[in-house]
């Protein structure tokens, strides 16, 4: 009876019937005796014993390998033995529709952002830049920045930067193209002034455009795409308007600076400026009057040609003279200190 305790206190059932060891040392024999009863072919046990009509059984090791100890083999755990091995064959098939969830998930957020983007932030974004576009460099438009700013934030942090860039691009494009079409219907009388007027309306709109685009243009335009926001929009204003438009307004200019004041020269200074900053190859056009207005276009001076210059200029002052500009009494001069 006392054997018989002794054993007992060897083994102890938890609250699921799985039998353990009491002890540390006895804990490893009772890990050493499964390990062993796992690689070891059970003995079969006579039928009619109690044993053998349960399902938990009794496996009997050598006694040098579990040193005595006894392991139960309960009905709940060999069911979960079965389990596990089940479960273990089944986790490719649940690891497979797990990342198909999570690729479903993804998709559908990302249609949602779009959505939203589409449905909200795009349109607001859209009016205002409608009123930037049609403003006059005198007007004051009532305009919130600094909400415009939350919507352009929100859509480059939801990863709409390029769908942002796009939208914005387009949209520009077709405003410029109506621009085109407003033009093409001038009279040679006013096309340089509406020129003029069309190209300090768009630089004055991209004044207030470029700034609140400032987080796109930082984050995406010059990181990924390396250029930068306010040339890509003038370079728009050079493909669709003053290319178009070019071939119309170089002989206009050329003519107007030839006859002076027919054109304001403030006027004159900014359309041929204003081209030469759209296109520099441009001024080989014309360079007699690119250079009347921006320096160093004409190639530097040399010794040898300072007979032309001077043939030139008296050429010009007599041009001046003929067209009503005489140099004045040169009687009234004041004389000299030395007469």
């Amino acid at each position: 009876m006392e054997a018989m305790e002794d054993d007992s206190l060897d083994v102890k059932d938890d609250h699921n019937h799985n039998y353990c060891a009491s002890g540390s040392g006895k804990a490893r024999t009772y890990l050493s005796s499964r390990l062993s009863d796992v690689t070891t072919v059970p003995q079969p046990v006579p039928s009619g014993g109690e044993a053998g009509s349960r399902r938990g059984k009794q496996w009997s090791g050598s006694s040098s390998s579990t040193g005595g100890s006894k392991f139960m083999d309960s009905d709940s755990g060999s069911e979960s033995s079965e389990v596990s091995e089940t479960d273990c064959a089944a986790l490719p098939a649940a690891v497979e529709g797990k990342f198909t969830l999570d690729s479903t998930s993804k998709f559908l957020l990302n249609a949602m952002a779009v959505e939203d983007y589409r449905k909200n932030h795009w349109p607001n974004l859209e009016k205002a830049i409608d009123r930037l576009l049609i403003q006059n460099p005198t007007d004051h438009i009532s305009v919130s920045y600094a909400q415009i700013y939350s919507y352009i934030y929100k859509c480059v942090c939801q990863q709409h930067s390029e769908l942002l860039y796009n939208d914005l691009m387009s949209k520009i494009t077709t405003h410029l193209q109506h621009v085109s079409t407003r033009l093409q219907a001038s009279s040679p009388e006013n096309f340089i002034e509406n020129f003029n007027v069309a190209l300090n309306q768009y630089t004055a709109s991209l004044q207030c455009i470029v700034p609140v685009f400032m987080y796109l243009n930082k984050f995406y335009i010059e990181s990924k795409l390396n250029r930068d926001l306010r040339d890509d929009l003038m370079k728009l204003f050079a493909d669709h308007v003053a290319e178009k438009h070019v071939n119309t307004l170089m002989p206009l200019l050329i003519e107007a600076y030839s006859m002076p004041f027919k054109v304001q020269p403030s006027t004159m200074a900014s359309v041929v400026n204003g081209l030469y900053s759209l296109r520099p190859d441009w001024a080989q056009l014309a360079p007699a009057l690119f250079s009347g207005f921006i320096p160093q276009i004409n190639p530097p001076t040399v010794e040898s040609l300072l007979s032309d210059y001077a043939a030139r200029d008296q050429k010009l002052q007599m041009e001046l003279s003929m067209n009503g500009f005489p140099r004045g009494d040169q009687s009234r001069k004041r004389a000299s200190e030395d007469s």
